[in-house]
């Protein structure tokens, strides 16, 4: 955290994590999940005012008030998260059948860019809401290591499915019969295809864990680093399998077109590999004894 004068801490401006149980991964307070223990939230008033950390064992705690949390409702947060997948699975499903229908006129670039501008945009619109999670594996990672309670998975999980199904209906209904050129499905062998999956989503939740979990990393940018993991990872992968990472961007469109070629595939790979990306970047991320606080962070000066 930066200091303007001595003894005057400054509100931070990266964007927030789930410190705290049902927290968004994108908002406007980062707190550290796995550092800010139990015990430290005991002491938390109901005036929001956070703990900073003092110099020496002997010297007072202080803290920063003033903070705004929004007080969101699970029914709002299932809401923008309902929205945000069908924005997604829309934009990023529509592009591979208008290149099918126009016999090419989108190519490889333009799918790519249909996936990592729609997932940017939904970040930047609906992830002080919900943490614009819109990948079941990735709701489940974020479980797994604590930045997300799990009694919400379900619901969130059932939001994202049901946002795949609809958007892929709709598609189905505009550009029928070309529903086909939506669906993911293997042009490699299951091995391959597996091992790719499992690849292109662990570089995804590397770098998601890092934007929406770490109070080093450039949030402000976290829409446009995720945005572009994303193209890279459809310019990579697309060929051979369509670029997926995401269980219900293959699950919707292959109920809508009844093709679910190699759908095991893409319902575990996603998920494998986001559970490691996460995990690895758990392990490898810097802690506070490591960098002084208030020290400067990448690309900040």
């Amino acid at each position: 955290m930066a200091e303007s004068e001595v003894g005057k801490p400054t509100i931070p401006t990266t964007p927030g994590t789930p410190g705290t149980p049902g927290g968004s991964l994108f908002t406007a307070l980062q707190v550290d999940s796995l550092r800010y223990e139990h015990s430290d939230r005991k002491t938390v008033p109901p005036c929001m005012c956070f703990p900073i950390k003092a110099p020496s064992l002997s010297a007072p705690q202080t803290c920063f008030t003033g903070v705004s949390i929004p007080n969101v409702s699970l029914t709002r947060k299932l809401g923008a998260e309902f929205i945000g997948t069908f924005i997604l699975i829309f934009i990023a499903t529509a592009g591979p059948i208008v290149n099918q229908k126009y016999n090419g006129t989108e190519t490889l670039i333009g799918n790519a860019a249909c996936a990592g501008l729609a997932v940017m945009v939904v970040i930047l619109s609906t992830g002080h809401i919900s943490g614009a999670h819109l990948n079941p594996s990735l709701t489940i990672a974020f479980a797994t290591l604590r930045h997300f309670p799990w009694v919400h998975v379900p619901a969130y999980i059932a939001a994202q499915v049901s946002a795949s199904i609809f958007a892929s209906f709709v598609l189905k209904g505009v550009f029928h019969p070309f529903m086909s050129g939506g669906v993911t499905v293997p042009s490699i062998d299951n091995a391959q295809a597996f091992t790719l999956e499992f690849v292109i989503t662990f570089n995804l939740l590397f770098v998601v864990t890092a934007v929406a979990t770490d109070t080093r990393a450039v949030g402000e940018l976290a829409g446009i680093a995720v945005g572009a993991v994303v193209m890279v990872n459809i310019l990579i992968a697309g060929p051979s399998t369509g670029g997926s990472m995401n269980p219900v961007r293959t699950l919707g469109p292959a109920i809508a077109a009844g093709n679910y070629d190699g759908i095991w595939i893409y319902m575990m790979a996603p998920t494998l590999g986001a559970l490691t990306g996460a995990g690895i970047y758990t392990l490898v991320k810097l802690r506070d004894d490591e960098v002084p606080l208030g020290s400067v962070r990448s690309f900040r000066r």
